[in-house]
């Protein structure tokens, strides 16, 4: 037979209105009530029926996860991290992929949330870096937490939860100058992510603070894509002048550079070093595994769900919630980086 709230609130010796409370999230209840539900709600497995909650309730308990990129693997873990919040918290996730460079996107968007009665967003970029959507859900009143590249928000910027490209590369070019690597190339992703540019930006400030030059040549524009990594790397072993290093703007493109350098009979790391950026699977399966950035998007994609879950619960203060939590991706160093020399 299936549980229902009220055999939570028998279990745990409440009210149902203080288990709902409990659900929702309140800021008003207790810790030891808080803790007592929950307790229940685990022994008994209870699932609450949002799509019978959101029926009957002015409020809604869906959230909405719109996006438009290339990497699978990125977006798995989003939708994993946003799931996880989702089930603690007793809400639906509605994913929806769309073209953010649609001429039509803020009306596509507003849309969405009117007819799916969506409780707030996330947003991850593009749809995080255009003021004009976020412009249209303030319009429209909706909650929203956007995940952006930075290790502050822009002014005028709120409920973000940052990630500080910048940081990560410097890290990843200072261990590719530490290794005695001064002609290092980086492989750039789409221009339109401020990733792209924080971490090229990284990048340069790392070779600076050495008093290297940057190699205009060395910087080849690119996309997030395994063929950009082989096309750009195909591009700069063939120049007159070769990098020793090359720091791709994340794995796929890094894997890609890999690939077309053994096409070209160039050992990996021994004539050319190359690193990637955020550890998804591609550098973990290339031969040899990618020294990386280490960005947990699953929990950064949870962090912005339950600063969210804040901003939507009944009564919340929304001027005190305040929280900008700023990840710095961590480098992991592997097979594919060795000395200049080795």
């Amino acid at each position: 037979m299936k549980v229902t709230i009220n055999d939570v609130a028998k279990q745990a010796g409440v009210s149902i209105k203080t288990v709902s409370r409990v659900m929702n999230n309140e800021p008003s209840v207790r810790k030891d009530t808080f803790d007592k539900v929950m307790a229940a709600i685990n022994e008994l497995h209870y699932q609450p029926n949002s799509a019978a909650r959101n029926l009957a309730s002015t409020r809604s308990y869906s959230i909405g996860y719109i996006y438009d990129n290339p990497n699978a693997y990125y977006i798995i873990d989003m939708q994993k991290g946003l799931l996880d919040s989702c089930k603690k918290h007793g809400y639906e996730l509605l994913i929806h992929p769309t073209n953010a460079k649609s001429p039509g996107i803020v009306e596509e968007v507003k849309e969405l949330v009117s007819k799916s009665r969506l409780a707030g967003l996330i947003l991850t970029p593009p749809f995080s870096e255009m003021p004009h959507i976020a412009q249209a859900l303030e319009e429209m009143k909706v909650d929203f937490v956007r995940i952006v590249s930075g290790s502050t928000p822009s002014p005028g910027v709120h409920n973000c939860v940052l990630i500080d490209d910048f940081t990560a590369a410097f890290k990843i070019t200072n261990h590719l100058l530490e290794l005695g690597h001064t002609e290092i190339a980086f492989l750039c992703g789409d221009e339109e992510h401020s990733s792209s540019g924080e971490r090229l930006a990284g990048f340069k400030a790392a070779l600076t603070k050495r008093g290297l030059q940057v190699n205009p040549k060395f910087i080849v524009p690119g996309h997030y894509s395994f063929e950009s990594g082989v096309e750009g790397a195909k591009k700069l072993m063939t120049l007159p002048k070769k990098p020793t290093a090359i720091f791709a703007c994340n794995d796929e493109i890094a894997a890609g550079a890999l690939f077309s350098a053994r096409l070209m009979n160039i050992r990996i790391p021994e004539q050319l070093s190359i690193a990637g950026f955020e550890n998804s699977p591609f550098s973990r399966q290339t031969w040899p595994p990618l020294t990386t950035a280490h960005q947990p998007n699953s929990i950064i994609a949870s962090q912005a769900a339950e600063l969210l879950f804040k901003h939507t619960r009944p009564n919340a203060n929304k001027a005190q919630i305040n929280a900008q939590p700023v990840f710095i991706p961590e480098l992991l160093v592997r097979e594919s980086t060795c000395p200049a020399s080795c």
